[in-house]
């Protein structure tokens, strides 16, 4: 790719994630917005509305105390003179705390088949997630191969077999209400047989009861580490940016489950609340690997944490 095209390609996601943040960046405008206007001092009346607007985006209690309490702490050193000074504090302290979680994924040092599991509670946008990642994992010259795992919704049988057939990627899937560790079974032993690179399995979002839906993930990552040890490779946990703290029992629920070892952040065009990716940090080192910011199939991006803060804390 020439640099005039990564730069064209670097400067739509850009514009992408600036106007996805964008209901986020309202919500913190009231707080936020105010320590653009202009070379303020810095009163209590300030850190309140900050404090506020912070809580109101679902950047959650915890990491908001700790933000403040830093922020604070500098203000009354006077190590921050007036709202502008206090504005770039915020902004480099998010980027810090974001930055453990700002790893590549990457299949390198994985005995291929790579066996990736897509986690999460139905209307997240697995599918969809793993339609993307499909097309992007293609684009960078790796034969894929899709799992459609979750055999108790038929809506989500026959939407991997349009990603598939969109692709150009081989589907393995069976009826409804076959056994799910059967099907992705099935899908790392054909990829196996055929050279094929990546399985990327769907799974169930949703059963009559949560216990039930965990026991079924654990039973495929049992099942499927018959073939492979070391399988399942990653287990991506798809969150929904648009439910906020909930997303933090998600992350603890799945990861007891089965061991999530990344996460994907869906829906982020359409959220008032994407500041609990601070609250996922706060309390996970769990790399958020990409992250949605529209429809399109290319709307699937790497995570950047400073690009993330750039375009949440960016003007009008």
């Amino acid at each position: 790719m020439s640099e005039q095209a990564q730069q064209s390609e670097k400067s739509g996601f850009w514009g992408k994630l600036r106007t996805g943040l964008g209901k986020t960046r309202a919500q913190l405008a009231e707080g936020v917005g105010n320590l653009l206007l202009g070379e303020k001092e810095i009163d209590a009346d300030v850190l309140t509305e900050l404090e506020t607007a912070l809580l109101l985006t679902d950047v959650g209690v915890d990491a908001t105390t700790e933000i403040m309490a830093s922020l604070t702490a500098k203000v009354k050193r006077r190590e921050l003179n007036d709202t502008v000074a206090l504005h770039q504090a915020l902004a480099d302290m998010l980027k810090e705390m974001l930055c453990p979680l700002g790893r590549p994924f990457t299949l390198e040092g994985i005995d291929l088949p790579a066996v990736i599991f897509f986690v999460g509670v139905n209307g997240v946008g697995k599918t969809t997630t793993i339609g993307k990642l499909a097309k992007r994992l293609q684009g960078e010259g790796h034969e894929v191969m899709l799992a459609a795992g979750d055999t108790f919704r038929a809506a989500a049988v026959e939407q991997l077999a349009t990603w598939g057939e969109r692709n150009g990627v081989p589907v393995i899937a069976q009826q409804q209400g076959s056994d799910s560790a059967s099907v992705v079974f099935d899908a790392v032993q054909a990829a196996r047989s055929r050279g094929v690179d990546v399985v990327l399995a769907d799974t169930a979002g949703r059963l009559q009861a949560k216990t039930n839906l965990m026991e079924e993930l654990s039973k495929i990552k049992r099942v499927v580490s018959r073939l492979d040890e070391a399988a399942p490779h990653e287990v991506l946990l798809v969150l929904d940016a648009g439910v906020g703290q909930n997303a933090l029992s998600q992350v603890r629920e799945f990861d007891a489950a089965v061991g999530v070892t990344g996460l994907v952040i869906t829906k982020l065009d359409g959220s008032a609340k994407a500041g609990v990716l601070f609250a996922i940090a706060n309390e996970t080192q769990k790399p958020v690997y990409f992250i949605g910011v529209g429809e399109s199939v290319d709307d699937l991006k790497p995570f950047s944490p400073d690009a993330f803060v750039d375009a949440l804390l960016s003007g009008d």
